[in-house]
């Protein structure tokens, strides 16, 4: 009786994952859109409020929901801690909140700009997996339960990375997904032969290489399945990328996980691993020592999007080739030079109805763009007192995004027209705030530095 009634209390506890809900950090589709109608857009801090909890501490961890659980990491600023935490969907009561990760700060400055809670959890309803930026990578069951840890730099090295490393991990076709992309020499004091950030070998000057590699775990037990070195012509900076893989299905059935930085993009046998094909660069020469990749590629209408760093254009790349496809061959269009407003450095497009829709931090911009010709149908102006480092949302036939300050605006798709601007920030010298805007079992889930929102009708 008691082995039954522990049967029964698991398969309650394990989660359908549904169209409804928000399983990874761009969504159910991985692409930043949600299938979601009538969803609220005269709301503020005090109005259409469902609830509001109470953040530990920052961090640009997207919030997770599949069910009637979310999923977030944290940083505990009292406590200097990581933490992994499990919402109630329905009333923000925490469920439960663990110790998750073995450290706080953030990259070469200091963690101002940054913490090791930035990337976000992933769950396939009966496991959600965290991954911080010191290595850290635990899974808990959806009740909490500690299956799994292990700490990536402890068992590959440490990163090389001028920043702190934030790539999200994926959960596809039974698999969890992490590249690790970086630089081929420490960060640092040294150089090559020095004790760096990075640093392989001993005391003496010795040191082992430093590779780039996609792993796949088995997310039952965290066993490595395989690790596949990932090759670059990429210098220095222009190495390290922070993009997280996103999973494509081809028209003939073939499945790829899509990889990008170190100046190129790639497709990856999810089985083994082996690299199907490459693409690049927008990086001619490999001239640019620093152009470190953020923005996660997205697919849609047949082509891969591809944003440059900083000002450059982005680049919208053929789907379904194989082998080594030339720049030329395989690039169906690109935006125009450094002055388009079409570019973005840090948030990952979205992508819908067969259009981009590309959130420009460097122009302070919003651009629709068709997906097959690359044409923009319109671009809105936005306020640029604060930085947008957050990813758009696309849902209900609007865009959603956040500012740095916690200034929310609502576009509408068909238009470009601004529908709602409104401040969910704690105070005017508020920054930092980078969780994208999550839509779920229709509600809008808002993440500020000290808050988690849930504005519902």
């Amino acid at each position: 009786m008691m082995m039954h009634r522990t049967l029964v209390l698991v398969a309650l506890l394990a989660v359908v994952v549904s169209a409804q809900d928000w399983p990874h950090w761009r969504g159910p589709s991985y692409d930043g859109s949600a299938k979601a109608t009538n969803l609220p857009t005269d709301f503020s801090k005090k109005k259409g409020v469902l609830w509001a909890a109470d953040m530990p501490g920052p961090g640009a961890c997207t919030p997770i929901v599949v069910g009637d659980r979310i999923f977030l990491s944290s940083v505990d600023a009292k406590r200097d801690k990581l933490v992994a935490m499990c919402l109630d969907r329905k009333t923000g009561k925490a469920l439960w909140k663990h110790d998750a990760g073995s450290g706080f700060g953030g990259g070469s400055t200091g963690g101002r700009r940054s913490n090791y809670a930035s990337p976000s959890p992933t769950t396939d309803g009966k496991r959600v997996i965290f991954f911080f930026g010191n290595g850290d990578l635990v899974a808990y069951g959806v009740d909490g339960k500690l299956l799994w840890r292990r700490n990536i730099q402890k068992d590959h090295g440490n990163f090389a990375f001028l920043w702190t490393f934030s790539a999200s991990p994926t959960l596809w076709d039974g698999k969890v997904f992490l590249p690790i992309l970086q630089r081929d020499t420490p960060v640092g004091r040294g150089g090559g032969r020095g004790r760096g950030r990075g640093s392989r070998g001993d005391d003496t000057g010795a040191r082992a290489p430093i590779d780039s590699f996609v792993l796949a775990l088995d997310p039952e037990t965290g066993k490595t399945l395989y690790k596949q070195s990932r090759p670059s012509q990429a210098r220095a900076e222009s190495r390290e990328c922070y993009a997280t893989m996103i999973p494509f299905t081809n028209t003939d059935g073939r499945k790829e996980m899509l990889c990008v930085g170190g100046d190129v993009l790639t497709g990856h046998d999810p089985e083994t691993g082996k690299e199907l094909w490459r693409w690049g660069t927008w990086n001619e020469g490999h001239r640019q020592r620093a152009w470190r990749l953020v923005p996660s590629v997205v697919s849609g209408s047949g082509v891969a999007l591809v944003c440059a760093p900083k000002r450059a254009p982005v680049f919208a790349v053929k789907l379904g080739g194989s082998g080594e496809i030339s720049q030329k061959t395989g690039l169906a269009w690109q935006s125009e030079g450094r002055s388009n407003p079409v570019s973005s450095d840090v948030p990952t497009p979205a992508y819908a109805d067969g259009n981009f829709y590309v959130l420009s931090d460097v122009r302070s911009a919003l651009s629709k763009v068709d997906a097959k010709t690359g044409k923009v149908a319109w671009t809105v102006e936005l306020p640029s007192d604060y930085r947008w480092r957050s990813s758009p949302t696309y849902a209900d036939g609007k865009v959603w995004f956040i500012d740095h300050n916690g200034l929310v605006v609502v576009v509408d798709a068909a238009t470009g027209k601004v529908v709602k601007r409104t401040w969910m920030g704690e105070s005017e010298d508020d920054d930092q705030i980078r969780s994208s805007v999550v839509v779920a079992h229709g509600c809008l889930f808002i993440r500020t530095n000290a808050k988690l929102f849930c504005i519902g009708k």
